[in-house]
């Protein structure tokens, strides 16, 4: 099921709790109690009637927040402005302003985008700072963990789900725009499970939606090509790149 995009403001809330959080894993436990002990002498000095649980919470929190020095709603808007504006630039990303995943995030603009195996975040950030709703699949969990860390450092966490499956066990759940699949994900499955993973997939996506299938992986072909073109078979589909980087595209045909 499609997501829809938090608030600015809900997104720097989730940016300030993820600071906070970070910072208690990161430091000794008797740091913690130390702050615990001033959050008491603070609420203490106000004259708090009732120091319950939640209102100790608040005040360790407010406290971890001051010696962080945290970012002001306002400047964090600005800085979240700056870099979704860089985000958006395929250069930004190592990618050709007319490469196959840049025509992707045009055509998919507001819609549902998969990305599988998801080797490094580039492109699920690329894809949501261009309007796209993005869930990336990877059987990796700390792959996934990188993505989604990367998406709320930017505010685009809104845009961006993480899912830790394969192709062979994960079915959409909602209509697609696109799909962006690396060689790796097609690899470690049999050529039937492939078949049935693409066929889920193409019935899913939206006519006029489309695929970007990578055939090769540092070099190395890893998806045959002729496997890819039967399977699409009455798509609009083109090979792009060198012989030693192939890009299957493919899209589909508007009933």
């Amino acid at each position: 099921m499609a997501h829809r995009p938090r608030s600015l403001q809900h997104e720097y809330e989730l940016f300030v709790e993820r600071e906070i959080e970070n910072y208690k894993e990161s430091v000794p436990r008797r740091i913690i109690l130390g702050i615990g002990d001033e959050a008491v002498a603070s609420l203490e000095a106000r004259d708090q009637l009732s120091l319950t649980e939640l209102l100790l919470c608040e005040e360790v929190d407010r406290i971890i927040r001051a010696r962080l020095r945290l970012a002001t709603f306002a400047t964090w808007r600005k800085r979240r402005v700056k870099a979704l504006a860089e985000f958006k630039k395929p250069e930004r990303w190592g990618m050709r302003a007319d490469c196959a995943i840049a025509r992707t995030a045009a055509a998919a603009h507001e819609g549902h985008v998969l990305v599988a195996g998801a080797l490094e975040e580039g492109r699920s950030l690329y894809l949501a700072a261009n309007g796209c709703d993005v869930t990336t699949l990877d059987p990796t969990e700390d792959v996934i963990e990188r993505v989604i860390d990367a998406a709320a450092g930017v505010g685009l966490t809104g845009r961006i789900r993480g899912v830790v499956s394969d192709l062979a066990e994960w079915e959409p759940d909602f209509p697609i725009s696109a799909v962006v699949c690396a060689a790796a994900a097609l690899m470690e499955l049999t050529p039937a499970q492939r078949q049935k993973a693409l066929s889920i997939l193409q019935a899913a996506t939206k006519d006029g939606g489309v695929h970007v299938v990578e055939t090769y992986s540092d070099g190395v072909r890893l998806v045959p090509l002729e496997e890819l073109e039967a399977s699409y078979y009455g798509w609009q589909t083109v090979v792009e790149g060198s012989s030693s980087n192939e890009t299957f595209f493919a899209r589909k045909a508007v009933a």
